[in-house]
């Protein structure tokens, strides 16, 4: 038996007024997802519990059968599993975003997709300038995206769960002052956070880049080594995953899984959507059991606040990736395939939420259900509602 599942990150979503009163799954042209959707069942699952924040860390382990209740320890600690970077047992990794603030407000969470030559200058800047002291390390990731990890030196770590902070994508537009750190240690990064302010505003190749250059860090998502259960000893089969979030590579290190790196896939609206689906099916084709395609294009689309991406990003999902990886599913044997994306990204709000999300689900052994399309509003009206995503692996390897 082999499986598929492909995440469009953040494709569930609310009526827009612009669609015509539909929502982005409603006013795509999927057919091969609606295919998929009649070929099997439609439901709808809850992969955030109401405690935990929105976000694609809590949301992705859900969905990949792990309770985040019991699991989840922060997002970076998953992002620095992606590079490379192990944590000691009191070490705590930290997101470290070069964003864009202008007059209070953050104008863009990803300061304009900065380049990654102009983010690494800054980084080795904010390296040399402002760690003078052994527990603090930067490390450059992708774009925008990058991490800072304190080590502990035999001291009590100023942080704990208690210390919370804020992704700057939930912000977008809105002024920061009120979602600065806080609780234990947060006086710490947003004394970070300040003096990054200064090697940004020194850094000439940023500065080069006019009303989008990068003004600081945003520090977030922190936390502690986790520890998972391999995914093969809890469901017995081996798995991949492709994906260009550093996220989504860490998870799938910690669970044990193959990552397949793909040429072209950028993590955002530009990505190659048909790489992805080529690599996949190689995967499957050289024995690989279970591959996860995630897709996080849909997702950008939705914190710019844009319909209309959003609707192209999901149908160059539908054409590209569902509809050829489906094909080689059928014609090689006994299979199954899900579609699901972690959590609802609202265009309205430019923000993750909690709620459910639709999935459908087809392939050797499940009896189609009815549903004749693919959207939040068939999900709704399935009997297949779970309250706990987490619940909705077991389901799709259930015999």
């Amino acid at each position: 038996m082999k499986y598929a599942i492909v995440i469009p990150d953040g494709v569930a979503d609310e009526p827009q007024e612009s669609l015509g009163g539909r929502t982005p799954l409603q006013a795509a042209n999927i057919p091969n997802m609606n295919a998929l959707a009649a070929a099997g069942v439609v439901g709808r699952a809850n992969n955030v519990p109401p405690s935990l924040p929105a976000g694609s860390d809590v949301a992705n382990l859900s969905l990949l059968g792990y309770d985040p209740l019991a699991n989840f320890t922060g997002r970076a600690p998953l992002e620095a599993a992606a590079q490379g970077i192990a944590l000691g047992a009191d070490d705590w990794a930290i997101r470290c975003n070069l964003v864009t603030i202008t007059d209070g407000m953050m104008t863009s969470f990803t300061a304009g997709q900065i380049p990654n030559d102009v983010a690494a200058a800054i980084i080795h800047d904010l390296q040399r300038d402002c760690c003078g002291d052994l527990h603090w390390k930067y490390y450059a990731g992708v774009s925008y995206r990058n991490l800072l990890i304190y080590r502990a030196r035999n001291e009590q770590p100023p942080f704990t769960r208690e210390t919370q902070s804020t992704p700057p994508h939930d912000i977008t537009d809105k002024p920061v002052e009120p979602y600065l750190p806080s609780g234990p240690g947060s006086d710490v990064l947003r004394e970070m956070m300040s003096r990054s302010r200064r090697v940004c505003d020194a850094c000439a190749v940023n500065q080069s880049r006019g009303e989008l250059a990068a003004t600081q860090t945003w520090l977030w998502g922190l936390g502690q080594r986790p520890a998972f259960v391999p995914f093969a000893e809890l469901f017995g089969i081996q798995g991949g995953v492709i994906t260009a979030v550093d996220l989504l590579r860490g998870m799938g290190r910690l669970l044990g899984w193959k990552v397949i790196e793909v040429p072209g896939a950028t993590g955002y609206l530009d990505t190659d959507y048909a790489a992805k689906a080529r690599y996949a099916i190689q995967a499957l084709k050289e024995g690989l059991d279970f591959i996860v395609v995630h897709v996080e294009a849909t997702d950008e689309a939705s914190h710019e606040g844009n319909a209309e991406e959003k609707v192209r990003a999901l149908e160059n999902i539908d054409r590209h990736i569902v509809g050829p990886l489906h094909e080689h599913l059928r014609s090689h044997g006994d299979y199954r395939m899900l579609v699901c994306p972690d959590h609802p990204t609202f265009l309205r709000t430019k923000t993750h939420s909690h709620g459910y999300v639709p999935f459908a689900m087809c392939g050797t052994g499940i009896k189609p259900d009815g549903a004749d399309s693919y959207s939040e509003v068939t999900a709704a009206s399935s009997p297949i509602t779970l309250d706990r995503g987490c619940e909705l692996m077991p389901l799709l390897f259930s015999r």
